[in-house]
């Protein structure tokens, strides 16, 4: 059984509202962020976030969705994503078995059953179909997560379900949204997207927090989490991207650090805890066998002389 969404709000008529929104969602913007999500939604254009992964896009969505409440619709890209999979398909085993059945009622009109079969009853709908039926007012929130993951062809596609928000199904004609729904894009920027879909949006570069806001995102994520355990892990993480790893962290890394952490009852880093539970911050071999051959150890002795230090 789902649990019935809330009843759509209104979008933020400013941006302090907008950066209210986010904050009470416990979602930590900078101003920046705020500007362009506001401007977004008061245009009714997509917003287009790029950033590298585990720096919080996909969260956006979710939390705008919550936040107004509205419907997530959310797809997930991948290489071969095509329309079948994406827009909409036909549901040829009950399509089949209704042909059957009125075939063996006899006197059959052809026309009458190839209406009868191609008709809404039998349209399975995809993410891009989905959302395009959101009622006015309560449009949904549209997801096309990792954008760059999908090939160019794909990508075409989506230009023009972007420019008119609307879909034509060949057995029905064309679909619609009665108003279009909110689109967020994000790309970890594997490839680079083209120009003339990034026009359609507004657009916006996610970068890592600084160890100020990180440390609040931690505060809000993992409030059970001993205050100076969080320090030291936010600091840590901190360091660590100022090294070339093949995948620093992201913010997603470092709270489930500090909570992993916390289940573990410590509070404050040692250079045991930190080689025992690297891999949840670090997905590489290279990289942990990098940090557990010196690195770490060093980073650690330097977090602790600076947070003593600001004592």
């Amino acid at each position: 059984m789902t649990t019935p969404l809330p009843a759509a709000r209104p979008a933020p008529q400013s941006i302090d509202e907008t950066l209210d929104l986010l904050t009470a969602a416990d979602y930590v913007a900078d101003r920046s962020l705020a500007t362009v999500l506001f401007l977004s939604l008061k245009m009714k254009r997509p917003l287009f976030l790029e950033g590298e992964a585990g720096v919080g896009k996909t969260e956006i969505a979710k939390v705008l969705a919550s936040a107004l409440g509205r419907k997530l619709i959310r797809l997930q890209c991948y290489e071969g994503l095509d329309v079948s999979s994406a827009v909409y398909e036909w549901n040829y085993a009950a399509q089949m078995i209704e042909i059957r059945m009125e075939e063996a009622a006899g006197d059959v009109d052809r026309r009458d059953m190839e209406r009868n079969v191609f008709s809404e009853k039998y349209l399975i709908r995809r993410p891009v179909l989905e959302a395009l039926g959101g009622a006015k007012g309560a449009a949904p929130v549209f997801l096309i997560d990792e954008l760059d993951r999908t090939d160019e062809a794909f990508e075409a596609f989506l230009l023009e379900i972007l420019s008119d928000f609307q879909v034509t199904v060949p057995e029905l004609g064309t679909i619609r949204a009665e108003e279009p729904p909110i689109v967020i894009i994000t790309t970890n920027r594997t490839r680079e997207i083209h120009d003339a879909l990034k026009r359609r949006c507004l657009y916006h570069w996610v970068d890592y927090p600084d160890a100020r806001r990180e440390l609040e995102i931690v505060a809000r994520k993992v409030p059970q989490a001993n205050q100076r355990l969080s320090a030291e892990v936010v600091s840590f993480v901190q360091k660590l991207r100022e090294l070339e790893l093949f995948k620093v962290p992201g913010v997603a890394e470092t709270i489930d650090w500090a909570s992993a952490l916390t289940e573990l009852d410590r509070v404050a880093l040692d250079p045991e805890t930190v080689s025992d539970t690297i891999g949840v911050l670090l997905k590489y071999q290279d990289d942990i066998a990098r940090i557990e051959q010196g690195e770490g150890r060093r980073i650690l002795n330097e977090v602790k002389a600076e947070l003593k230090a600001a004592e």
